[in-house]
């Protein structure tokens, strides 16, 4: 009798199992927009060079912002973090055309001789872009810098 009654319950375990295998099924697609193809993922700006050793680097995602600023010969360090809102996040990438990305030209590095390098770096869902020095690209230098003109807004006056 007893074997019986566990096949009773193994049956009744497997059927309870497929009912639930098949009631769980994916979200549809139809109701999640497709992701952008082209959606920028991280915008990460620097400046860097000088007698001294100056930099500043900001990291930029969709959820945050981190900053670090100092001299290196006088060993100053500082850094700030903060979190962003996606109305701040969209603001940021509102001023950065996709399509012309590839057209950017970089020019050549200035610390070798004591310059400063201003670098962009720019991460899509689909590649990779950095530009050097790009402001001497009078076209296509406009957007960043907007971009640059929004993330001053966004530190903290300490920072500037």
């Amino acid at each position: 009798m007893s074997a019986i009654k566990n096949l009773g319950l193994n049956i009744f375990f497997l059927i309870f199992l497929l009912l639930i295998f098949f009631s769980c099924n994916e979200k549809k697609t139809e109701n999640n927009p497709p992701k952008n193809s082209t959606e920028i993922i991280s915008i990460n700006y620097s400046d860097i060079g000088g007698d001294l050793g100056n930099y500043k680097i900001v990291k930029i995602t969709k959820d945050s912002i981190h900053l670090e600023i100092g001299i290196t010969k006088n060993k100053i360090h500082k850094e700030w973090k903060s979190a962003i809102t996606p109305h701040i996040w969209q603001n940021l990438i509102s001023t950065i055309d996709i399509k012309t990305l590839d057209k950017i030209k970089s020019s050549p590095s200035k610390q070798s001789v004591d310059g400063f390098d201003e670098t962009f770096q720019i991460r899509t869902s689909k590649k990779y872009h950095a530009y050097v020095n790009s402001y001497v690209d009078t076209v296509y230098y406009k957007q960043f810098q907007k971009l640059k003109d929004q993330i001053q807004n966004i530190l903290p006056t300490e920072y500037k």
